[in-house]
């Protein structure tokens, strides 16, 4: 789901990084808010969990690639704003270190794996695990419901911004000037190979890791943001 440098026009590199100001600005203040002490330690954990479920990734149709990101377990375990840094500092590392993500695109990745991501699981999570108790089957179910969930709706975020680029910025002939693929292409190929595959990965990690922290650490459902 990286989008690398390139496939996206400046301007809407600029936008995504002009809209995710705003967004890092809200998570960092609701962060220092809401996360105690004991709980920083588990915010850098999920970007590094976040960081290395999102190295095994595969390349798909467009120029992007397909692979799960743990944003929303991160949500589910610390709230959906620390799920937005922690994702952001795995993105961030990711495109300046390794080149995985374009440097320019940086915003628009954010957007889709930092934002979109977490906040949409993690509201399916809470809508189906709702006033359920701590350590039952039915959050496990919801916790892999939301990362299914927000992993396709930011595929599908990512198809979309891909497929508007030749609608927007062609030469006068026609010949797109940034990504070559149409809304026709880029949204199916970004969606299908999520919803098919690397969502049921999201799935299995997210539920597994709900399971076991119900019976090592329940805390973590007990009365909080879960």
């Amino acid at each position: 789901m990286h989008i690398p440098d390139g496939y996206l026009s400046p301007a809407t590199c600029g936008v995504f990084g002009a809209v995710m100001i705003p967004i890092w600005t809200a998570a960092s203040r609701a962060v220092k808010k809401t996360l105690s002490v004991r709980q920083v330690p588990y915010l850098a954990i999920g970007a590094a969990f976040s960081f290395v479920i999102m190295m095994f990734n595969v390349p798909i149709l467009g120029g992007s690639s397909g692979h799960a990101v743990g944003g929303v377990l991160v949500a589910i375990l610390l709230g959906p704003w620390a799920a937005c840094i922690a994702v952001t500092v795995a993105l961030v590392i990711q495109a300046l270190l390794f080149g995985d993500g374009g440097i320019t695109a940086i915003g628009a990745n954010c957007f889709n794996m930092a934002f979109v991501l977490p906040f949409v699981g993690y509201y399916v999570y809470k809508l189906i695990s709702s006033n359920s108790p701590s350590g039952s089957v039915r959050r496990v179910i919801a916790a892999g419901a939301g990362a299914y969930v927000g992993i396709c709706v930011a595929a599908l975020s990512a198809g979309i911004e891909f497929g508007l680029q030749p609608l927007l910025y062609h030469t006068a002939n026609g010949q797109a000037l940034y990504c070559p693929y149409g809304l026709n292409v880029a949204v199916p190929a970004m969606v299908l190979g999520h919803l098919v595959v690397f969502g049921w990965v999201e799935v299995i990690v997210t539920a597994l890791v709900v399971k076991y922290l119900q019976k090592q650490d329940s805390v973590f459902f007990e009365g909080g943001r879960s």
